[in-house]
């Protein structure tokens, strides 16, 4: 018996589970670039379109918010369509967003563009992690998820240094182009070669998108995974929306120097995230989610509390704090993917998503309310005050995932 389930685990992938692992990858590889690159661009855009921190978290957050809205909207109907569909559909609408974003003259269009990109954009995950779910045993899922994931690393490794020195020698526009240029090329990809993902369509009954929506909602067993989705997206993202901010004003890092900072930190997530996705595949996934938190809460505190250091110290610190932070998201996405009935699936994953767009929306806003910069230029105030909340959500997503795990194992699929 033993011997079958090591065999079984350590089964490969098939030539098409590859073909979609490679298409959702760098679909997310431009979904996350698009998102995380307001961060290390805020002291740019903050100068360039003379926004306060206030400003700069709720253009931040805007995409977030209108990401949660979309994907609540999406629940009612995302099992009633080919997922490959849904997902074109979507992503072609995220790169016009994008577009727009490049081309914002001012704050108030630049806003308008976010919302309109995260629209489209939030949704595009929840697609992703419901094609993986429908394609891949729970056996292989950690792994799968692992591989799609490095989606942020390498954005960090390739986009980010790349859109800093676009925007060190173009202005913050132009990373922006490179993201709608980039992501035209991966739309073909996908039209050309990802197969249809339709399966669910044979289960599906006639019943009203609303009920179907309600039904989602009041199963109490969802309503936790949702919970836990919500806190474990604030826990992570409080500092994330001042981050390049921080390291520029508060650590005297130069403008030039942010690409090596991210650069070292992508290229550690690389080798962080395929081995933490093994990891989650071969040994209990709330253990392994246990430890990346405590982790994450140690340097979480650490990292706020930084002072001006060598430029190396800050490099380590940084990649010690994704380690924590990565190490707890691939494990609790594979273990609430288990939690859906497969004719929830699609609609339970648009409300999770959504649920953790609002709440990485919630997060920005309170950080823009905390953290305050007097006048541009001068250190950020209250950073540290970010690190003590983060803190303590992430205790209580802690137990929460160990609700969730508990549902996962009542269900014996783990």
């Amino acid at each position: 018996m033993n011997s079958q389930k090591i065999e079984t685990q350590q089964s490969k992938f098939s030539g098409h589970q590859k073909v979609v692992i490679t298409l959702l990858a760098l679909t997310q590889f431009t979904v996350i670039l698009d998102f995380m690159i307001m961060s290390p661009l805020g002291d740019f855009m903050m100068k360039a379109l003379k926004m306060t921190t206030g400003q700069f978290g709720f253009a931040v957050s805007a995409y977030a918010f209108s990401a949660g809205l979309s994907g609540i909207l999406t629940a009612g109907f995302a099992d009633r369509f080919d997922r490959k569909k849904l997902l074109l559909f979507f992503y072609t609408g995220f790169i016009l967003g994008t577009l727009f974003c490049a081309l914002a003259p001012s704050y108030p269009l630049l806003l308008m563009a976010r919302i309109v990109t995260g629209l489209f954009g939030g949704v595009i995950g929840s697609i992703s992690l419901t094609i993986v779910t429908d394609l891949f045993p729970l056996h292989m899922r950690g792994r799968a998820m692992g591989i799609i994931q490095l989606g942020f690393a390498a954005s960090q490794v390739l986009g980010i240094p790349a859109g800093l020195y676009l925007a060190n020698h173009g202005g913050w526009h132009v990373p922006f182009v490179m993201i709608v240029i980039l992501a035209i090329i991966i739309a073909i990809l996908v039209l050309r070669f990802l197969e249809p993902v339709d399966k669910h369509l044979a289960t599906m009954s006639d019943k009203n998108i609303w009920h179907h929506y309600r039904d989602i909602l009041i199963q109490k067993n969802y309503r936790i995974a949702f919970a836990a989705t919500a806190l474990i997206s604030v826990g992570g993202f409080l500092i994330q929306p001042f981050a390049s901010a921080f390291f520029i004003n508060n650590l005297n890092v130069k403008p030039v120097e942010l690409p090596v900072i991210f650069l070292f930190s992508g290229i550690a997530s690389l080798v962080i995230m395929p081995v933490v996705g093994k990891l989650s595949d071969s040994i209990d996934k709330f253990k392994l989610f246990t430890i990346g938190t405590v982790w994450a809460m140690i340097m979480m505190l650490v990292y706020t509390h930084m002072t001006p250091m060598p430029l190396w110290v800050i490099i380590i610190v940084n990649i010690l704090v994704f380690m924590g932070i990565m190490s707890r998201v691939t494990p609790a996405s594979a273990t609430i993917s288990s939690v859906p009935d497969l004719t929830d699936r699609g609609a339970f994953m648009s409300i999770n998503a959504s649920l953790q767009q609002l709440a990485g929306g919630v997060a920005a806003s309170i950080a823009g309310l905390i953290v305050v910069q007097k006048t541009p230029g001068t250190a950020l105030e209250n950073f540290s005050v970010l690190g003590y909340i983060s803190v303590i959500i992430m205790f209580i997503s802690l137990a929460l995932m160990y609700r969730v795990s508990g549902v996962v194992r009542s269900k014996n699929e783990i």
